[in-house]
């Protein structure tokens, strides 16, 4: 994972430049297929499983933590993945790993009909003084070009020590991100047996460590090419259960600690935006579909930055490209990557990121630092949410209409399905409820007065459900004069407390659409520290604040419209 400052910003570094040029698949008919310019048939399986209980059940049964053992046991060997290192070498350098990577895709397509179309995408950028470069990826074609929206799920597997352009270090990045490229593979070996509406494609990128590039280099080529994206799923550091000394924020408890039934998905964009959306319909399948049988359950938080604080991956290029796009990340990390710090004694970002200790001195590993176990449960929920997008319905639209105690959702769209799911959230980060509803409308009791989040999903004749639409705010209670008479209303902030970053909320009217507005927050004795501009527009509007790691206490924001403060209310934060 790539220490950044601003994502947005152009990095300058010496040895990098910016842009990437040339970008082109090295395979033609995997361009084409992304594209949606190929016949289905040609890839279709001589057996067709295509059936929602059927995948998800065989990628649960599948996955298999000896097999990403397996993977991580071959990464280690290349010493080094480092993206400016050696790509002559049969046995080290970043060269020999992604031919092994492609050399894999190609047996897992050999195995099944060869429907994996395997290449590489290929850019030049000048980086640590090389200026070519190649991802790794593999599609497998979907059977219906009608809607030819592909979904991605990636992985950056080059690795780094704390130096840049440091290629003579022995950097097996094991955790970061040996366990991501893992994953990715280990989807690929599976899913590729099965038929999916949409287009998977399996992407490993290279030069995250300098900047997110290679991923960049994809979001731009699908951009320049007219790919659809139906949703990104970018995998890093995804293995490790083990606290480090240092945690980039929101971050574990403490040196040590273990958890391996947590993890962490980042996504961009306010509390509404269509990546938080992709989040919470992941963790939706997840809670319906595999939660009640899996031996070990899993919680999935999803969390309210784009990343943790000052650090970025691979989602982050999807997102500046107005692609869903989220990212999944263990609950636990062996340090933040170190960012200079003399003292630093983590893993991560050196050459103690392996995959484990021999502590009886037999000369096999026996103490590992990658739990197999929690990353095949991150692969499941990983391929489980992924299989379900691909092969789901059409998202509907909706309107509403509200009374004093709930709301009714009439569907205007995709209504040829006759069943839907309207998904209810307060204002938490999670559905607070999701209805099933018969028929193109469906009234929603909700019972208290309110701003409630509104959104729906189409469902097939297999209780398949799509992604969710974009949130209407349902205000229940409208009727009331009490809230008709008010033009605008400071909400309370979420997370309350929670991670290093909070949302505040403000739900406005006509009245206030000019109206000069912004947040003022203050410590608890009334002393002003952050100002935040709000434009009112008629609807909710919201404003990050990023109050900081281990900035304890209580706060208080107010609303100032026009010069006058309206309305104020506390947060706490005890990180």
């Amino acid at each position: 994972m790539k220490k950044v400052i601003l994502f947005t910003v152009a990095i300058c570094i010496a040895g990098f430049s910016r842009a990437q040029t040339n970008m082109l698949s090295t395979n033609p008919v995997a361009e084409q297929v992304v594209l949606g310019n190929y016949n289905p048939a040609t890839y279709q399986p001589a057996t067709v499983i295509d059936k929602a209980a059927d995948i998800s059940q065989g990628i649960m049964t599948n996955v298999s933590p000896d097999s990403l053992k397996s993977y991580l046991e071959m990464l280690q060997t290349f010493e080094t993945r480092h993206t400016a290192s050696d790509t002559v070498s049969a046995t080290r350098g970043i060269g020999a790993a992604r031919r092994w990577i492609y050399s894999k895709l190609e047996q897992f397509s050999a195995r099944n009909e060869n429907r994996l179309i395997a290449s590489y995408l290929q850019f030049d950028q000048q980086i640590c003084s090389v200026n070519q470069h190649r991802n790794v990826f593999a599609v497998l074609p979907g059977s219906d070009v009608t809607d030819n929206s592909v979904m991605i799920i990636e992985a950056h597997f080059d690795t780094r020590c704390a130096g840049d352009c440091d290629t003579a270090c022995l950097a097996q990045g094991m955790e970061d991100n040996g366990s991501g490229t893992a994953l990715v593979m280990e989807l690929a070996r599976v899913m590729s047996k099965y038929s999916f509406k949409h287009t998977l494609v399996f992407i490993l990128t290279t030069s995250e460590e300098q900047g997110l590039n290679g991923a960049r280099a994809f979001a731009q080529y699908c951009k320049q090419k007219g790919i659809k994206i139906k949703g990104v799923f970018n995998n890093d550091v995804v293995g490790g259960i083990i606290c480090g000394q240092t945690a980039s924020p929101p971050g574990c408890m403490g040196a040590g600690t273990i958890d391996s039934t947590n993890l962490r998905i980042f996504s961009g964009g306010n509390f509404d935006s269509p990546h938080k959306q992709l989040a919470r319909f992941i963790k939706l399948e997840y809670k319906e579909m595999l939660r009640p049988i899996v031996n070990i359950p899993m919680t999935i938080n999803i969390m309210t930055p784009l990343d943790r604080t000052g650090r970025g991956g691979d989602h982050i290029p999807f997102y500046d490209e107005n692609y869903t796009s989220i990212r999944f990340c263990s609950a636990n990390e062996h340090g933040d990557g170190g960012g200079g710090n003399p003292n630093y004694s983590d893993r991560q970002h050196t050459s103690d990121d392996i995959l484990g200790v021999d502590t009886d001195n037999d000369q096999v590993i026996d103490s590992f630092f990658v739990d197999f176990n929690y990353l095949g449960r991150m692969s499941v929920i990983n391929g489980n949410a992924m299989a379900m997008a691909a092969i789901g319905p059409k998202t509907p639209t909706f309107e509403m209409s509200m009374d004093p105690l709930g709301f009714t959702a009439y569907i205007t769209s995709e209504k040829q399905y006759g069943k839907y799911r309207v998904a209810v959230r307060s204002t938490t980060q999670d559905w607070d409820s999701v209805y099933t509803i018969t028929g193109d409308y469906g009234y929603i009791h909700v019972g208290a007065i309110g701003p409630r989040y509104v959104s729906v999903a189409s469902v097939d004749a297999e209780g398949v459900e799509s992604l969710f639409s974009g949130e209407k705010i349902a205000r229940v209670g409208v009727n009331d004069p009490a809230y008709e008479q008010q033009p605008v209303e400071l909400m309370q902030n979420h997370p309350n407390p929670f991670d290093g970053e909070t949302i505040i909320s403000v739900l406005a009217n006509e009245k206030m659409k000019d109206a000069d507005a912004y947040i003022s927050i203050a410590d608890i004795a009334g002393k002003e520290i952050k100002r935040l501009k709000i434009t009112l527009n008629p609807g909710m509007n919201e404003v990050s604040y990023e109050h900081g790691y281990n900035v304890a206490g209580t706060f208080i924001y107010t609303l100032v419209v026009n010069g006058r403060k309206l309305q104020s209310r506390r947060m706490v934060f005890t990180n």
